[in-house]
């Protein structure tokens, strides 16, 4: 009976260590995942955060860390930047074909009025068409303008919309990034005053 309680007990304690053991090798897999040189800037700040020591209720971070940190973020605010710039040229090029489209819509509906009021002559590149083929060919250019218009202003507006994100998304990184930042310095300044505390009650205990 007993060496069956303890065959019972011996069972459970194999389990249990299991258990704890892939546990803790599931939690080093997914910290393995994070890096300081590679992935998004989230998840090189959870490196930092969850790789800096421990000292009481504050973390210890290396200074060349923070530094490597805001090289990274600083290339991806370059990168953002860049896309501004590119996209912005992007949507000044759109609207000057817009302008050179309604333009040459402009023209054409004037060619056209002043074709129709000429009853007697239909003409049209050298060659005489009736008034209803005429007029096909006409609504019809006029048509494709309007097309390549409706184009890009939808290129335009989709452009726009980018931008706008992009900027978003530079304004809410460079807050993360002053954020943290200024986090880090107060953790670091905190560290400081408490070390020195410490080495002066020593000197005084002297």
């Amino acid at each position: 009976m007993i060496s069956r309680v303890k065959i019972i007990l011996m069972i459970f304690s194999v389990l249990f260590v299991g258990e704890i053991t892939a546990q803790e090798i599931t939690e080093d897999t997914e910290q393995d995942k994070l890096s300081l040189t590679e992935g998004t800037v989230e998840n090189q700040f959870e490196y930092v955060i969850q790789k800096s020591n421990n000292y009481q209720d504050y973390k210890v971070v290396k200074k060349v860390w923070l530094t490597q940190l805001k090289s990274h973020v600083l290339d991806s605010l370059e990168a953002i930047n860049k896309d501004i710039l590119k996209n912005a040229s992007t949507i000044k090029n759109q609207e000057e074909e817009i302008l050179n489209l309604k333009e040459n819509l402009n023209n054409t509906k004037n060619q056209l009025d002043s074709t129709i009021q000429e009853k007697d002559s239909m003409q049209l590149f050298g060659l005489q068409l009736s008034k209803t083929g005429y007029n096909v060919v006409m609504w019809s250019v006029i048509a494709g303008l309007l097309f390549l218009l409706i184009v890009f202003v939808f290129k335009f507006k989709s452009s726009n919309t980018i931008t706008k994100e992009t900027n978003k998304k530079l304004l809410e990184i460079e807050d993360e990034f002053e954020e943290h930042r200024r986090t880090a310095v107060e953790r670091e300044q905190k560290v400081r005053r408490q070390l020195q505390d410490e080495l002066n009650k020593q000197k005084s205990g002297k």
